[in-house]
């Protein structure tokens, strides 16, 4: 047994030494996921499989990172298995392959700026107006085509006029991106799987290399994810799959659970394992999270359960409005700071940007320290995708992007030194003396100080981009890595002693000691754009049970106005209800249906 396995309960154990086969691990919120898969990695190599013959797949960058973490915490390898996202598994295919959908293995990757910024171009070459056709829209139609495996008429139609504008713009755009020699974020997954459709000896050449696949998060993959897995796993059927249906809140993304449901039926005689002991939280809250999504149709119901103590009841607050639900937040948080508890396990969890506003303001007044979660992500700062296309151009002189944001950016007379310097010099220049010569050419650091408000900030996003890239050996590696930063995985945490407000999106996979779920109404949670139709109303239900079990000790739930249908679910003798005026507080038997009659 190996030394990792021996922390594993006996059925964690059971799956990590699974012995061979589909295999779909249905994991509860809390119940020790992560551990479950590493463990299986551990075990594969520990049983003599090489390294190179398995391949684990994650959502976010930071997920990858843990589990190499963990694996080389284990032993030492001189080869280590591939470990991440899908769109780096997607790269990596690319590299080899990228003659047979004529590109060369020196790619650019395009951005959602980058891909917008094209389409919005063949618009303007075409004189279409942008009020008719939003680009916006038309970029979103050509990421479903490619992530559901679609051709141009099957996504898009050909009989309205507008379709057949559409069907014109996609085949522009496509023809672009190959001039360019780019691809961008979809094609990552889509041109793997048509490579492989098209060409079996090309799949058969990594099924035989890649004979174990195991794949994390596996209620997020979408249609393109799933086929690709699919396409590679059918030989030697040794697929490891592991999620929670239960926390499915992506399908706005494309990604679709369905693919976990149907698992048996696809893959016969496949192996089902639940884990259903939770370590994180109290008894009260995984008895509340337990009886709200068992009201869902759709779903692998799992009894989860822990030896935790019983905790405190599930806090819930009816206020009169959103400023007040904001200032009571604010105070029951300064009174636990007071009790000694710890700023950074302090979350506010809300169901869409707009609700931080009245938050902030009244943390500010309480002058508690506070961090936005997953606020303007790190590359999408405008002086790091200046230096990002300077270097991508310097690499790619076909990457018309980054020519267009040269060109616009900068005077002719010092775009002119760029566009002839930079391809000359990526041979010759390590990565951070080619961003120095970027900076210096441009004046970039004087042109800061006479355009922006913050140019202290913004050079210092500057010298941490150079202290990133100098960690890498070359150039390519450092773009790919940039390129494929997930929008999954936040920014980095720049304050740790701070309250942390986030949505409830970016919150799964997080946890706390004290977790406040604000603005549970009806209209927000579930919000009111899913109330026509019962799977999204069932995926808002998951998005509940995804923010009341982020937490380990104390959960607080508040509303104002109409309370949430979801709060109508929780068990009433786990709840302690209190009602707030302006005449104070007064604590009363749960009951929804005497809030809406008030």
């Amino acid at each position: 047994m190996a030394k990792k396995e021996q922390n594993l309960n006996d059925i964690q154990r059971r799956a990590a030494t699974h012995n061979g086969g589909p295999l779909l691990i249905a994991a509860g919120a809390g119940s020790g996921k992560t551990r479950t898969l590493t463990s299986r990695l551990i075990h594969l190599l520990e049983s003599g499989i090489q390294p190179e013959n398995i391949i684990a797949i994650t959502f976010t960058n930071k997920a990858a990172k843990e589990m190499r973490s963990r694996v080389a915490s284990h032993k030492s390898l001189a080869i280590s298995p591939f470990i991440g996202t899908f769109h780096s598994l997607g790269v990596q295919i690319l590299k080899s392959e990228a003659k047979l959908v004529w590109r060369t293995p020196h790619f650019t990757i395009f951005d959602e700026d980058d891909s917008l910024s094209l389409v919005k171009k063949i618009l303007a070459d075409l004189n279409l107006s942008k009020d008719r056709f939003n680009p916006l829209a038309i970029l979103a139609q050509i990421s479903r085509i490619k992530n559901e495996l679609l051709n141009g008429e099957e996504g898009l139609g050909a009989g309205s006029h507008y379709e057949k504008i559409s069907l014109s713009v996609f085949k522009k755009y496509e023809d672009a991106l190959q001039k360019s020699n780019a691809f961008d974020f979809d094609d990552l997954i889509e041109k793997p799987v048509k490579i492989f459709r098209n060409n079996p000896e090309i799949l058969e050449k990594y099924q035989k290399r890649w004979l174990h696949i195991l794949v994390d998060e596996f209620q997020d993959v979408n249609t393109s994810q799933y086929i690709l897995i699919k396409l590679l796993a059918q030989k030697h059927r040794n697929l490891f799959v592991i999620g929670d249906d239960a926390q499915s809140i992506y399908a706005f993304r494309g990604s679709d659970f369905r693919n976990f449901l149907n698992f048996e039926k696809d893959w016969a005689n496949a192996a089902i394992i639940k884990l259903e002991e939770n370590y994180r939280s109290t008894q009260n809250i995984i008895r509340a999270a337990s009886e709200l999504i068992k009201n869902n149709k759709f779903q692998k119901p799992k009894d989860l359960w822990t030896k935790n103590p019983e905790g405190d009841l599930i806090r819930l607050f009816a206020f009169p409005n959103n400023e007040e639900e904001a200032r009571g937040t604010a105070e029951k948080i300064s009174e636990l700071l007071k009790n000694g508890e710890s700023i950074k396990e302090i979350a506010i969890l809300y169901r869409t940007n707009a609700q931080s506003r009245a938050i902030e303001q009244m943390l500010i007044q309480n002058q508690i320290p506070y961090e936005i979660f997953g606020g303007l992500k790190f590359y999408a700062r405008k002086e790091i995708k200046d230096i990002i296309a300077g270097l991508r151009y310097a690499f790619n002189p076909k990457d018309a992007a980054s020519i267009e944001r040269l060109t616009k950016n900068f005077p002719k007379s010092k775009n002119e030194v760029l566009i002839r310097e930079l391809p000359r010099l990526s041979g010759e220049l390590s990565i951070v003396e080619l961003i120095t010569f970027f900076l210096e050419n441009t004046d970039y650091l004087e042109y800061l100080e006479k355009h922006f408000k913050n140019p202290d900030e913004r050079r210092e996003n500057i010298k941490e981009l150079i202290n990133f890239a100098s960690n890498f050996k070359n150039a390519q590696e450092f773009l790919e890595q940039v390129a494929l930063v997930s929008s999954l995985d936040g920014r980095p945490k720049r304050e740790e002693n701070a309250v942390k407000l986030m949505t409830i999106h970016l919150a799964k996979g997080l946890e706390f000691n004290n977790v406040f779920i604000v603005g549970a109404n009806d209209g927000l949670l579930p919000h009111e754009r899913s109330l026509m139709k019962n799977d999204d109303l069932e995926e808002e239900r998951r998005l509940m049970y995804v923010a009341m079990t982020r937490a380990k000790q104390n959960l607080h739930i508040s509303f104002y106005d109409l309370p949430s249908r979801f709060l109508g679910e929780l068990p009433p003798e786990l709840i302690e209800f209190k009602q707030v005026t302006s005449y104070g507080s007064q604590t009363k038997d749960w009951n929804d249906e005497t809030i809406y009659l008030e």
